[in-house]
């Protein structure tokens, strides 16, 4: 199982179609171990490395600002329904 996986992207919960030890970050390129997968976007069936992919994708005009994002907030949610709690830095 060293390949890339493929994965259908549920709300709070995804679902291994093919086998694999990771999937590539959407935003980034870089490969995220399964058992590391934290967030993702169930409409745009995507994966995010990190809270700041998610940021980037979903928010791109606010690239220029600092701000943390909880991480909890984010995960697993669909983009409908995403919420970010920011807290300036």
């Amino acid at each position: 199982m060293a390949g890339e996986a493929e994965v259908k992207y549920l709300d709070g919960d995804f679902r291994v179609v093919r086998p694999g030890a990771f999937v590539r970050c959407a935003v980034t390129g870089v490969p995220i171990p399964l058992e590391e997968l934290k967030y993702w976007s169930v409409d745009l069936q995507e994966p995010y490395a990190n809270p700041e992919a998610v940021l980037q994708r979903h928010f791109p005009d606010a690239r220029g600002r600092r701000r943390r994002a909880s991480r909890d907030s984010i995960r697993g949610d669909s983009l409908g329904s995403i919420l970010l709690r920011c807290v300036p830095s």
